[in-house]
């Protein structure tokens, strides 16, 4: 009798962890073709997107309340004060979220990666524009 039930447990465990197994590879494969998709550009806002937190620009803009980059450039100084104010406002010592406080922290980080990336396109536009010159030394 007790090995007819270490049966059914162990043929239970199977079925149980072999639908798991099947689910997390669908779900797996989902993921894959969904991150395949945005890769390409077929999904709308997905050149909007932020790599580690899926957090959209004009998101960024929405939750720190500021203007969103014209070109790129943006007033870095009332982006850090609105961060530092909404930052220190959502403490968790202090009966704040820190879910809050994260998403704060990842607007900041999203502009201020905008911020960046505009600058250095535009650094990359002015050093072709005037074209390569080497530094040459001559021999006395």
């Amino acid at each position: 009798m007790a090995h007819r039930i270490i049966t059914q447990v162990v043929i239970t465990g199977t079925r149980v962890l072999g639908r798991a197994f099947a689910e997390a590879y669908k779900q797996a494969a989902a993921s894959q073709q969904h991150s395949r998709a945005g890769a390409s550009g077929n999904s709308p806002g997905a050149a909007n997107n932020f790599a580690s937190s899926g957090l959209t620009l004009d998101e960024a803009c929405k939750i720190l309340n500021v203007k969103p980059p014209q070109g790129g450039k943006t007033d870095m100084e009332a982006v850090i004060g609105r961060f530092k104010r909404l930052f220190d406002g959502n403490d968790p010592n202090k009966g704040g979220s820190f879910y809050l406080q994260s998403k704060i922290l990842r607007a900041r980080e999203r502009i201020e990666l905008e911020v960046r990336e505009a600058q250095e396109a535009s650094e990359r536009e002015a050093e072709l524009q005037e074209g390569w010159k080497p530094k040459v030394w001559k021999d006395r």
